[in-house]
């Protein structure tokens, strides 16, 4: 059973989410908010697996609420929805924290597939979607200056780990990866695994944020 937040200031949004998770009998909603000081309070009260965070709402925001709720150090795990048109706050969300995100005209299924993805400790958005996706928002993010070999993050990793990350900021999938480097899937995962470690990123999706951050991935880069 996967225990989720609804987090809404329209409380016709939230009753049509309980709604479909209610019919779910894998999900469990355990709570609502209309904003986020009332989502970081419900977040430590009810311990879900899962806060569906809406971002636009009136006094806290869901950035803010977001970057409150993951540096508590609680069990919660992070699913932004948002307008993608419209919204200019995706890469703040990740960077608060957010697992990953999804848009609110999304399916049913794909929401229950990312709230399912969340609570499994993984990213929402599959890597092969990942480059398409923050292809679009990514004109928006200024360009890093400086020398990203100052970062003792970047240092810390193998030459080889510096390539599976970069290929994770391109947006490639583990078997993407295994083909371009001639080893097994299961290598792939192994060194994915040591890049989120060293770099400190929650998931998949806060890698390629760190790419994006660092340099050394861009959009439409091959």
């Amino acid at each position: 059973m996967t225990t989720v937040l609804v987090v809404d200031d329209q409380q016709l949004q939230r009753y049509g989410f309980r709604v479909l998770l209610d019919s779910i009998p894998e999900t469990d909603v355990v709570g609502e908010a209309a904003n986020g000081t009332e989502a970081v309070r419900k977040a430590a009260e009810l311990r879900p697996d899962v806060v569906l965070m809406d971002v636009r709402m009136p006094g806290m925001d869901g950035i803010e609420a977001t970057r409150r709720i993951t540096e508590a150090g609680g069990r919660s795990r992070v699913l932004v929805l948002t307008t993608f048109d419209l919204d200019e706050y995706v890469h703040a969300a990740l960077r608060a924290g957010a697992s990953g995100f999804l848009l609110k005209d999304a399916r049913p299924e794909e929401l229950l597939a990312g709230i399912r993805a969340v609570a499994g400790g993984d990213a929402v958005i599959a890597p092969a979607l990942t480059r398409r996706l923050l292809d679009e928002y990514a004109r928006h993010v200024p360009t890093r200056r400086g020398d990203p070999g100052e970062d003792p993050r970047l240092a810390s990793l193998t030459e080889r780990e510096r390539e599976i990350l970069v290929a994770i900021g391109k947006g490639w999938t583990n078997g993407e990866i295994a083909t371009r480097f001639v080893v097994t899937e299961s290598t792939v995962k192994t060194h994915v695994g040591r890049v989120l470690a060293k770099i400190g990123a929650r998931d998949r999706i806060q890698a390629v944020i760190f790419a994006y951050d660092m340099g050394l991935a861009r959009p439409g880069a091959d």
